[in-house]
């Protein structure tokens, strides 16, 4: 992780041995984990669950008091959960809850190892975004001024990419463009998207370097070479580094009648 504090984690198992197993199964394949409980019935995992929030949670899925389904609907953060059992037909309920892995006792180690690198990944990732999250509403940490609103203008940008989430300076970005449900976060050499809408980016982006030129559109000024009108008044951008140009609607065309 970026800060120095280990991420933490739940073991859940009715069988203490099986319980003690896991756990010196998951130490060797990630000592960096910290294995902070152990508990053997579904209402103290909760219990241990809502008290210490760890990052991840091992959970048995038959467990008494609570099973471990029943545990992960009630968790009220982003816990990284994998079930264990031994009964394969808990696979589909085990995903509806957004499990990370599915595994069958017996564990088996290589299994184990591959589901722990899909969770240390997870974590680690979710640790620096916190850490930049933190920092991009922090003017003391990145010395930014405030926003028109009075609140710290937005710094990144979180775009999922797969299994995997991005993180992308606003700096970087040229233009943001509505698309259907989404909001297309147009880069030099790719594009991503986020469920931002636009007003949303609007209110939180700094007015002085970004603006709405069309009712979908927001551009950022540092990336703008020129705005052309063509023989009909239509007004539209071109930027640094591409061919391609924006058009500016009549709504927000005066803006730029002095550039």
């Amino acid at each position: 992780m970026s800060s120095n504090r280990r991420p933490t984690a739940l073991i859940a198992d009715d069988e203490a041995f099986l319980a003690a197993d896991l756990k010196i199964l998951v130490e060797a394949a990630w000592p960096e984990l910290q294995i902070i409980g152990v508990c053997h019935d579904g209402i103290d995992a909760l219990e241990f669950i809502e008290a210490n929030r760890p990052e991840v949670a091992f959970l048995d899925i038959r467990m008494p008091g609570m099973s471990g389904l029943e545990v992960a609907a009630q968790m009220d953060y982003p816990c990284q959960v994998v079930f264990i059992t031994a009964y394969d037909q808990y696979a589909v309920q085990a995903f509806e809850h957004a499990a990370v892995d599915y595994l069958l006792k017996p564990i088996d180690e290589a299994r184990l190892a591959r589901t722990i690198e899909r969770l240390r990944s997870t974590v680690l990732l979710r640790a620096d975004a916190a850490q930049l999250e933190q920092a991009a509403t922090d003017p003391a940490q990145v010395g930014l001024g405030t926003a028109h609103s009075g609140q710290v203008p937005l710094r990144w940008i979180r775009a999922a990419v797969g299994d995997e989430v991005q993180l992308v300076s606003v700096e970087d970005v040229r233009y943001f463009q509505a698309l259907d449900k989404y909001t297309m976060v147009v880069l030099e050499a790719k594009q991503l998207l986020i469920r931002k809408s636009i007003r949303e980016l609007l209110s939180q982006l700094d007015p002085g370097q970004f603006w709405q030129i069309h009712r979908g559109s927001i551009v950022n000024l540092k990336f703008v070479k020129t705005a052309r009108q063509d023989e009909n008044g239509h007004l539209s951008l071109s930027l640094l580094g591409g061919e391609q140009r924006l058009a500016v609607s009549r709504a927000f065309a005066a803006k730029f009648k002095q550039m």
